[in-house]
């Protein structure tokens, strides 16, 4: 914050997450919500309406059989909402908290939640917001990882949803932090003492896993896979492990088209080949739901067991892991801090300039 601009005393962080379904009714809702992002699909209406109807439809038995592993619904708001409580721990929501805004004398804070596809979504989140009457808002993504069809898409509605309550306050965008030491060193500390359990089965083989995308959403500038895989290749740094065997992948692929890879399955069947203990690492994910608990966890153990892999291990998701809580904390107060964007931990662009999908175009 310069000399002249007093900093906010009243801070509003809203995490942004995907949503699930809170009950096997709202499944084909959900599914519906998703396919109608025109982030996702990208065509436009009436043909987009169309496309997700159809797939919503197609896609919410099978899709409720995998919530029926997990009671039914996705636990994932309830994971975000104690990833939210860790958090207003961490900032302190009293006036002058030292703990959560250091020089910032003065700065109270309240974390909020805000869903992109299943409730909270942003309409409901913006009003509370506008009721807690806040000086700065900032846009804290729960995906470290930039992309248009997440972090760019939740911006969009809750740009929408601000303007739609009258919800005038500064609000920055924190839009990813892949390598966030934070991060980084609570992703490690989840690996070791599993790859240590591993080890007795042999050299175990990393598999950094990540939600997969379209090769043509990549294509068009999408700097999420150049930022996945610069998280892998920070955890791996982050190991000390001499000679660690890892592998970036991408998991969850569905439809026709081409999708970036390699993909997570292929990786684990050759893992099978060639004899090796795996440890499947949900790096995009920080919150445990259908992908982790089910897509991982039951689906790959499964594929790991008839591929003949001799050992296979989930690494948990970071969750309110204390560094992960405490690195999303100093980018809360890095952005309070600064009166510009705010990109990473580096508090300014890190993509390479040819992505022009990154929201901080003009920076450098």
């Amino acid at each position: 914050m310069s000399a002249s601009q007093p900093h906010p005393r009243r801070v509003a962080v809203v995490l942004f997450n995907l949503g699930g379904p809170d009950a096997p009714e709202a499944v084909r809702p959900f599914l519906f919500n998703l396919f109608a992002d025109p982030a996702i699909i990208r065509l436009p209406n009436p043909f987009r309406f169309l496309v997700a109807s159809l797939i919503s439809k197609r896609r919410a038995k099978p899709a409720t059989e995998i919530y029926a592993h997990l009671g039914g619904k996705s636990p994932l708001l309830e994971n975000t909402q104690a990833q939210a409580a860790a958090l207003q721990e961490r900032l302190g929501s009293a006036p002058g908290s030292a703990s959560g805004f250091g020089g910032l004398d003065g700065v109270e804070s309240r974390v909020f939640v805000a869903m992109r596809y299943w409730h909270p979504m942003s309409a409901e989140t913006a009003s509370q917001v506008k009721a807690y009457d806040p000086d700065l808002v900032v846009l804290l993504p729960l995906y470290p990882q930039f992309s248009t069809t997440t972090t760019a898409s939740s911006a969009k509605a809750w740009r929408e949803a601000a303007d739609t309550v009258g919800l005038s306050a500064p609000t920055r965008l924190l839009c990813c932090y892949p390598t966030e030491a934070g991060f980084i060193d609570a992703t490690a500390d989840q690996i070791r003492p599993l790859y240590k359990a591993a080890a007795r089965h042999g050299t175990p083989r990393v598999l950094f896993s990540a939600h997969g995308l379209p090769k043509k959403i990549v294509a068009s500038s999408d700097p999420y896979q150049w930022q996945c895989e610069r998280t892998a290749e920070s955890i791996a740094a982050a190991l000390g492990i001499d000679d660690l065997d890892w592998v970036n992948c991408y998991q969850s692929r569905v439809g026709p088209m081409e999708w970036i890879g390699p993909s997570t399955d292929a990786e684990i069947r050759r893992a099978g080949q060639e004899g090796k203990p795996i440890l499947v690492v949900p790096m995009a994910f920080v919150s445990e739901h259908s992908e982790t608990l089910v897509e991982i966890e039951i689906e790959y153990r499964h594929l790991a067991k008839e591929a003949g892999v001799p050992h296979f291990t989930r690494v948990p998701t970071v969750g309110v892991a204390p560094p992960f809580i405490d690195g999303l904390a100093r980018l809360v107060r890095q952005s309070v801090a600064n009166d510009r964007p705010v990109c990473a931990q580096y508090g300014d662009r890190i993509c390479p300039t040819h992505f022009s999908g990154c929201p901080q175009k003009g920076s450098r």
